[in-house]
């Protein structure tokens, strides 16, 4: 069965860290690009950040440039989302994707990240 997982959401103070992961199963993980979203309440979906299969290359929302890092251990299966100063404006579900040339795409379930100011 393809599928992702989130963890690691929650509620957080503004100016704390949490860190989201995004555990993969069903699929050949290492082939795959992988990003984060995040969607609040009313808004559209947005991307977060990315970074493919290899790690090579990562890209970032301008929001959230130089407090959010992506990475991923292909050996554990597993992509990763740091996020620090976060912000009242951060909260959101945050959802993780898996992205290859002539696959479909896949989605995990979300995970929720309030931050109170």
């Amino acid at each position: 069965q393809v599928q992702l997982v989130e963890s690691g959401g929650g509620l957080v103070q503004s100016g704390g860290s949490l860190r989201l992961s995004c555990a993969a199963s069903g699929f050949t993980f290492s082939t795959y690009a992988m990003s984060w979203y995040r969607q609040a309440p009313g808004k559209d979906r947005e991307l977060v950040a990315s970074i493919s299969s290899a790690s090579s290359t990562t890209n970032y929302a301008n929001s959230v440039k130089g407090r959010f890092t992506i990475s991923r251990d292909n050996a554990k299966n597993t992509a990763y989302l740091q996020m620090n100063s976060l912000k009242p404006e951060d909260t959101a579900v945050y959802y993780c994707k898996g992205v290859k040339p002539s696959r479909s795409d896949v989605w995990g379930q979300g995970t929720q990240v309030t931050v109170s100011s």
